[in-house]
């Protein structure tokens, strides 16, 4: 179900994830900081149920009310949910199923990726972005994928069956002139640190031209500079391949 919030600046946003809620509400308890802290290492380690464990502290902290309110210690409380801890994750372990997935079957991580985005906006294309999401992180030769070198660009437009996975480095930049070709194969490209324009001179010139020919002399220098940049670039990347 979605929710609608609105900030103290009037804006409206609406949405059905629990953490996106608990990270826009504005929280002066210190116990309500601490279910927020509680979500968020919720979403970091395992990136889902972050409702569910906020709506289960909160059940907890209920019944912990309960018992201080009949006298009964805190520490004696705080013990009491250790010793209900091990034993439900003990429960758990005898109750929980191993899937055995490989570099020929992530049928089970597809599955699983499917059941967190049941619930989300993007349900009807849950198949296509799951196994999209799967190809991205599950490298099943190792155990420490870096999710910091995996990037979600979100663009305007289009529809969420438009996800594309790129397998290299996106750079979203807009063309500098129309003319420039869309799609280049098979080619080299060279990302430079430092600004690829002629530098300006540290005194002020001024040229005068009053005929044509003055002005193609002009260009055709203009001209004779931009190449040798080129060859140089060119010269620079048959070296490196």
């Amino acid at each position: 179900m979605d929710k609608m919030l609105q900030s103290p600046d009037g804006d409206i946003t609406i949405m059905n994830d629990g953490a996106t809620i608990l990270e826009q509400m504005d929280v002066d308890n210190q116990i309500a900081k601490l279910m927020v802290e509680l979500f968020r290492s919720q979403d970091y380690e395992i990136g889902d149920g972050t409702t569910g464990v906020v709506v289960m502290a909160g059940a907890l902290l209920g019944q912990a009310e309960k018992l201080l309110e009949r006298g009964t210690h805190p520490i004696r409380i705080a013990e009491g949910y250790e010793v209900a801890s091990r034993i439900a994750f003990e429960h758990l372990e005898r109750i929980s199923h191993k899937f055995v997935f490989g570099s020929t079957d992530v049928e089970p991580l597809i599955q699983t990726c499917m059941t967190t985005l049941s619930s989300k906006i993007v349900n009807r294309c849950k198949r296509s972005l799951a196994v999209k999401a799967v190809v991205a992180v599950a490298d099943l030769e190792r155990k420490d994928v870096n999710l910091d070198l995996i990037k979600v660009e979100g663009k305007v437009g289009g529809k969420p069956e438009d996800t594309e996975l790129i397998y290299g480095i996106v750079v979203d930049k807009d063309m500098s002139h129309p003319p420039m070709p869309k799609q280049i194969q098979d080619t080299n490209i060279t990302i430079l640190t430092c600004p690829f324009e002629p530098l300006k001179p540290k005194t002020n010139h001024k040229v005068d031209i009053d005929t044509v020919e003055k002005f193609q002399t002009l260009r055709g220098g203009l001209w004779k500079v931009i190449c040798s940049w080129l060859s140089i670039a060119y010269s620079f990347l048959s070296c490196l391949t």
